[in-house]
């Protein structure tokens, strides 16, 4: 049983609503940059409730929000231009491996990818990214890769107004700036060590 209905004539309300507005872009955790494409009043458990209409336009599919809970479940106002340019630098830092389980790596970096958070999502890029004289990624390092690739491209489209080949294009030239990592630092341990791929081990981290 449906616990949103749709009422009959639904309002579209242009006034902001917990600072965004219809027609804006926003980024949702769990599935990255999307359109408010309206503000509807619906009717839930015979009570009205106010509720943002995102359409994600490359999953082709709407998600209704309650506005009231708009903020605490993550969503946000698009990066500002600089904070942009900050993300595009992380990739061209040295990557960083905890040398654990793949299977608890990956969760990290699944979290990473829908935290919603730019700086996160570079990271995650940054660390899995292979250049062609390095080791081929894993089927599931590749997903996780792609994943947070293009969380990031969409956002940097829609900030910088590019297509998204170019926003794409922009983060591997980043990713070309960053330092070589070796095939002897790839190699996946045991051991709970945070590393810096090129080689220089970090201090040890609990994790």
């Amino acid at each position: 049983m449906e616990l949103v209905k749709n009422m009959s004539s639904p309002k579209k309300k242009s006034p902001a609503r917990q600072g965004f507005k219809a027609q804006e872009y926003i980024v949702y955790p769990a599935h990255g940059v999307g359109q408010i494409v309206a503000i509807e009043e619906q009717e839930v458990a015979g009570l009205k409730l106010e509720l943002f209409v995102i359409h994600f336009e490359k999953d082709k599919m709407h998600v209704k929000v309650p506005v009231a809970k708009a903020i605490s479940i993550g969503m946000r106002k698009l990066s500002e231009t600089d904070f942009v340019d900050r993300a595009l630098k992380v990739l061209q830092g040295r990557a960083r491996i905890k040398r654990t389980m793949w299977s608890r790596r990956a969760q990290e970096y699944d979290a990473k990818i829908n935290s919603g958070d730019l700086i996160s999502i570079a990271e995650v890029v940054r660390d899995l990214f292979r250049a062609d004289n390095q080791p081929e990624q894993s089927y599931s390092e590749r997903q996780l890769y792609e994943a947070a690739l293009d969380r990031m491209a969409r956002e940097i489209a829609v900030v910088n107004k590019i297509s998204e080949t170019e926003a794409v294009r922009a983060i591997e030239i980043n990713l070309a700036k960053s330092p070589k990592r070796s095939a002897k630092t790839d190699a996946e341990g045991d051991s709970d060590i945070d590393i810096d791929i090129d080689g220089e081990d970090s201090e040890n981290v609990a994790a």
